[in-house]
């Protein structure tokens, strides 16, 4: 079976946190020193409650609820703008992953949210991560050789026990050419769509013909 990369498997599991009262110089020299654009906030059982971002920041810093001038009639955006803590400076309800979404849907609620980063939480609530936009980027952006491995190793030989001269594998920039014969016409449509599912393949151009008719 292909293994199908999920947030588990890229996400950060060493996590920069704060704690409601972080007071905020602490909080910008935590972002600073560890050079992150957000960081968690969690409460004393270790759940989060809200996430501190490097514009929140740059609200404080400048006095401005918008650094460009927007929403000035926003009293929660001037909130943070005075903020003295994490608590009253981070955004919240905070949204949050699971370790085993698979990568494109983490990819869809970070678009839906439009936020950068999400907290990953067990079935305890409790943190046990945090995945960015590139993390989840970096899991599709694998080489070539990687990509045709996967194809020969895992899609052609284990699921489909194909032996490995019946079909010519070549990866260039994420597209997978597959040259050769199948058992079977119904099989093609069963090889390009294992094929595309294999994280990182950008499209797949097959020229196979069936050594016996369906």
């Amino acid at each position: 079976m292909l293994h199908r990369r999920t947030v588990g498997d890229v996400m950060t599991k060493e996590v920069v946190t704060l704690r409601p009262d972080t007071p905020f110089q602490e909080v910008a020299a935590l972002l600073d020193a560890n050079d992150i654009v957000a960081a968690p906030v969690i409460n004393d059982d270790g759940v989060p409650v809200g996430v501190v971002s490097a514009s929140d920041v740059l609200r404080h810093e400048t006095g401005m609820p918008d650094p460009q001038g927007q929403n000035g009639n926003d009293e929660r955006a001037w909130g943070k703008a005075r903020a003295r803590t994490a608590g009253a400076l981070m955004s919240s309800p905070v949204f949050t992953a699971r370790a085993d979404w698979t990568i494109p849907r983490a990819a869809r609620e970070l678009r839906r949210r439009h936020v950068k980063q999400l907290p990953v939480v067990g079935d305890n609530g409790l943190l046990t991560g945090i995945v960015t936009r590139s993390d989840l980027l970096d899991a599709f952006i694998r080489s070539d050789i990687e990509i045709r491995g996967e194809v020969e190793q895992d899609v052609l030989r284990h699921i489909l026990g194909l032996d490995e001269a019946t079909i010519a594998v070549e990866v260039r920039d994420g597209v997978v050419t597959l040259r050769g014969h199948v058992p079977e016409p119904r099989l093609i449509p069963v090889v390009v769509g294992l094929c595309q599912g294999v994280d990182g393949v950008v499209a797949v151009d097959a020229h196979l013909a069936a050594t016996r008719a369906g």
